[in-house]
Parts: C-alpha cells; sequence; structure tokens
C-alpha cells in the first residue's frame, strides 16, 4: 500500500475511541502497559475541552486510524519561542514502512512552519533503534546527553508539599 492511500487529518471527536486503543497498543508496544492509568473520558476532555491541553493528527488507511501523532505546545527560552512537543508518534505495525510515520511528521513539521514555531522536539526510548535510524534520515538530531527527568505520583505529592 503506498503512502498517498494515507490520509493526515486532524482528529475528531468520532476518533477518541480508536486514539484510545492506539495509546494501550504503544504502550504495549513499549512494555508500559501498566503505565496507562488514564482514561478515554480525560483523553476526549484535553482534545476537546477548554482549555485544549493536546492535538493530534490521524493516519487513516481506507477510513480506518491506523496512527496518530499526539502533541502540545512548548516553548524555548533560548530561541524565545514556540515550539512543538511530539508525546507520542504510533503507527499500527501492518501499516510501518510505507511512509505514513514520514507523512505524519512532514504534516507536524509544516504545523511548526505555519506557526512560526521555532522546533519539533519528541523523546525516543534507547532500545527503539530502528525509530533513532528512522528519525535521523529525517534530519532529526538525537541528543546524547540529555536525559529526561520525571516526577508523578506520590513522588509529585511529597514534593508539592512544604
Amino acid at each position: 500500500m503506498a503512502v498517498s492511500a494515507c490520509e493526515i487529518r486532524g482528529a475528531g471527536l468520532a476518533d477518541v475511541p480508536q486514539l484510545f486503543a492506539l495509546i494501550q497498543e504503544l504502550a504495549r508496544y513499549e512494555h508500559l502497559e501498566d503505565a496507562v492509568t488514564g482514561s478515554l473520558e480525560a483523553l476526549q476532555d484535553h482534545l476537546f475541552g477548554d482549555p485544549r491541553y493536546v492535538e493530534v493528527l490521524v493516519a487513516e488507511v481506507n477510513c480506518n486510524v491506523v496512527g496518530y501523532a499526539l502533541f502540545f505546545t512548548s516553548y524555548s527560552t533560548f530561541l524565545t519561542q514556540p515550539g512543538l512537543y511530539l508525546e507520542d508518534l504510533y503507527v499500527q505495525a501492518p501499516h510501518r514502512g510505507q511512509g505514513i510515520g514520514t507523512a505524519l511528521l512532514r504534516h507536524l513539521a509544516n504545523v511548526v512552519t505555519e506557526r512560526q514555531y521555532g522546533r519539533l522536539e519528541w523523546s525516543v526510548l534507547d532500545w527503539n533503534e530502528s525509530a533513532i535510524a528512522f528519525y535521523e534520515t529525517l534530519g532529526a538530531t538525537v541528543l546524547p546527553d540529555w536525559r529526561i527527568c520525571r516526577v508523578t505520583g506520590p513522588a509529585l505529592t511529597t514534593l508539592a508539599s512544604p
């Protein structure tokens, strides 16, 4: 199947159940099923409520959502410009290698350019060598000296306490 058979579009309310199922699929792929503690309802509210916290592009093949890119606005103090942070890029296994991931990233790069933002950033798991190689072919730089820091759950509650 050629990439021309793929349509990239903004997600709608009707896509939320499929999106949540794809998020669960991504978690299984990354061996992080236990980390999915959110709900379909929360995702819907964050996508379409007020305020909107995230945006999603979907890749559709034959009227089926087979991939997505979930992103939100970030900010670079060094560039003094907003940017987009890509939280998830996922394409179902049977549809990989057909240009769908590239099409999603190109569309997202166009969003960054149209909004006159300074950069597009995302993280990749260090064991995912095929994804790293794919991103590098698109011109991405994998930053070797940076590590992600995260505080959640009880540690976040403790940190927030006086």
